[in-house]
């Protein structure tokens, strides 16, 4: 037997409400590129957009009442068989759109 295992894969959990949660090893960057420093194995990123605190979560959706699933929306550009823009991975503009 192998004692060599492999990686850990970093997963990210989204919360009905709430934040995004990242677990495992993963880097954190800004859009120029420079390591952001969590400090953390598990980091909460901010999804309704007023954490003081972004990329990361501060707990303010509770405060705003942010609301959104746990789970994948089906937006206006879906066509409900999983290849609209938001089954493609990646928002328009983005690196990895298309």
């Amino acid at each position: 037997m192998s004692s060599v295992s492999e990686p850990q894969r970093p997963t990210i959990t989204t919360y009905r409400d709430g934040p995004l949660l990242v677990r495992g090893p993963f880097e954190l960057l800004d859009q120029d590129g420079t390591v952001i420093d969590t400090a953390r194995r598990t980091v909460a990123l901010c999804r309704c957009g007023k954490s003081r605190t972004r990329p990361l979560c501060d707990g303010t959706h509770r405060l705003v009442h942010f609301r959104a699933p746990g789970t994948l929306e089906s937006g206006p550009e879906d066509d409900g068989a999983g290849t609209g823009p938001s089954a493609q991975g990646a928002a328009p503009g983005l690196p990895g759109a298309q």
